[in-house]
């Protein structure tokens, strides 16, 4: 299977493949936004990232990361759920 890989400025390598339609996503470990042994991070795609992420602030999640653009159209975020799990939401 393909391995799509993109190289930030920092020189970062985000990696990810895609299995029926489904984007899985590899992180470059980051020790203090994404540290070592951390689990991996499930992004659910939506259609307003801005209004769900406040939703999910307001449910009990707390901010970890973003939002950031990714590319034109596409960004994400990550948030920590009530019970420690880091979870992101990727769309416009």
């Amino acid at each position: 299977m393909p391995v799509e890989m993109d190289v930030g400025d920092t020189g970062a390598v985000y990696a990810w493949v895609v299995v029926g339609g489904v984007e899985l996503g590899f992180h470059p470990v980051d020790d203090e936004r994404n540290p070592r042994g951390g689990s991996p991070v499930v992004y659910w795609g939506v259609a307003d990232l801005d209004r769900v992420r406040e939703r999910l602030l307001a449910g009990g999640c707390a901010h970890h990361r973003g939002p950031l653009t990714i590319e034109p159209g596409r960004r994400i975020a990550q948030l920590r759920d009530p019970f420690g799990t880091v979870i992101g939401i990727e769309g416009p």
